[in-house]
């Protein structure tokens, strides 16, 4: 019976290879494992060496880890609150908490946060230009500047982007403001 694990790694493979527009023949020649090796490995029916990985993840221009991350196990269904990550930051009065976490397999993530009345955060710019995200407002006013574009939202209201430069939320009312942040990667 074969490993659910080495299943994923052979359909992710497989999938490298035609999204790359390879036969074959075209990837037996860039890594000098033979054709028959390479189908074998792509039909599950052998499990890969730490070696012929290497030399996969060479003609693919990907390292080890990007590769098995991939194919990892399914993240959880659910995310008990219990388990979700929490950080506060007393000098900015910003709570933040990990609703729902990256995960290899998925291209979104939800955060939930809260600012204090007062507070102002400033971000120079993005860790992932091109970073999609949906800002929607819980309860509270939030003031958010994008790309010198100042929004003014309100309970209910939801602000959609791509994230390119500089970024600043701030509250400016007497409440927290509470809001949910879904982020999808490019």
């Amino acid at each position: 019976m074969r490993d659910a694990l080495d299943e994923r790694l052979a359909a992710r493979l497989a999938g490298l290879r035609v999204q790359q527009g390879w036969s074959l023949d075209d990837l037996a020649a860039r890594t000098g494992v033979s054709r028959s090796t390479l189908s074998r490995l792509e039909r599950g029916e052998i499990s890969p060496t730490a070696s012929l990985l290497g030399k996969l993840c060479s003609a693919y221009g990907w390292t080890m880890s990007r590769l098995l991350a991939g194919v990892e196990s399914a993240p959880p269904a659910v995310v008990r609150a219990q388990e979700q990550a929490i950080w506060h930051d007393d000098a900015s009065g910003f709570t933040r908490r990990v609703v729902s976490p990256p995960h290899a397999g998925l291209r979104g993530e939800m955060i939930e946060a809260v600012l204090e009345p007062g507070a102002d955060i400033a971000y120079d710019g993005p860790g992932v230009p091109g970073l999609e995200q949906h800002v929607w407002i819980l309860g509270g006013t939030l003031q958010l500047t994008d790309g010198g574009t100042t929004h003014e939202l309100h309970a209910g209201d939801c602000l959609r982007f791509r994230l390119w430069g500089a970024t600043r939320f701030r509250n400016t009312g007497t409440e927290p403001v509470r809001y949910a942040v879904v982020m999808v990667l490019p």
